[in-house]
């Protein structure tokens, strides 16, 4: 096979496999539109967090600016899902707003305000102060350390928790968007629990074969700032979905009713 029918497929498989995380990721994306349904329905945000959703709104633009031609040519597909992300995040964050309590409203509306100043920041840092390569590091480097401060942020809260209040606890911080931190705190609800009640295994296997995507994506392109967060996103889902077969088989049965849905 000559070098040009190499170069094809292997420029095929590239883009194979950033469409199809593109897809997953946008079941991960809609995935809280069950728990926006129930702040609509109710005219109130009750007891559900906002901050998660402001998380992942920075990280898609960050990642969104990465992808970028500008910054990084070639890699358009990683722009592509952070900009339907980072919409999705901006509804959401948008119809929070709408209908919390003032003190919260105004809470939110700031950050809301700091995450478009940060973003503004970041693309006038780049484009001024660096040189092509030096930009993409700056950027890259910025793109990662959103997503593992996403990963670390909501361990703290589950260390001492009985499983009841870690339910309540999920609740209040659930973010379906923030694949890294939200699957490491439901490893360790269904360890805590021994039940797989909490973990929602269509998301799980949908986070999974996301990571897994653009981690061959990343490798592809050889691009480190893609395939190493998606690596850990790719352990992650092998953790999750050992843990749902080894507690679902454990306990009997499956989860009787996703996480999502209770709160729809």
């Amino acid at each position: 096979m000559s070098s040009v029918g190499i170069s094809s497929i292997y420029s095929g498989c590239s883009v194979a496999a950033g469409v199809t995380g593109n897809i997953f990721a946008f079941v991960l994306f809609v995935s809280p539109i069950p728990t926006f349904r129930r702040i609509l329905r109710n005219k109130s945000t009750e007891q559900f967090s906002g901050l998660p959703y402001i998380c992942s709104l920075l990280n898609c633009l960050i990642t969104l600016w990465y992808g970028m031609p500008l910054v990084s040519p070639g890699i358009i597909l990683v722009a592509t899902v952070n900009s339907v992300g980072a919409v999705f995040q901006l509804i959401y964050v948008s119809i929070f707003i709408s209908y919390a309590e003032k003190a919260i409203k105004l809470k939110i509306s700031g950050l809301l305000i700091a995450v478009f100043l940060v973003f503004l920041a970041i693309v006038f840092t780049s484009m001024e102060v660096f040189d092509s390569n030096g930009r993409r590091l700056f950027v890259g480097y910025l793109s990662v350390a959103s997503l593992i401060s996403m990963f670390a942020s909501p361990l703290f809260i589950i260390v001492s928790s009985s499983g009841t209040q870690a339910f309540r606890l999920l609740r209040l911080h659930i973010s379906l968007h923030s694949y890294g931190c939200m699957y490491i705190f439901m490893q360790k609800l269904v360890i805590k629990t021994r039940s797989v009640e909490f973990m929602p295994f269509y998301l799980s296997l949908s986070n999974f074969l996301m990571s897994l995507s653009f981690l061959a994506y990343g490798m592809f392109k050889d691009d480190p700032f893609i395939y190493v967060p998606n690596g850990i996103g790719t352990l992650l889902g092998i953790a999750q979905v050992m843990l749902y077969s080894y507690y679902s088989t454990k306990s009997g049965e499956v989860s009787r009713q996703p996480l999502i849905d209770s709160f729809a």
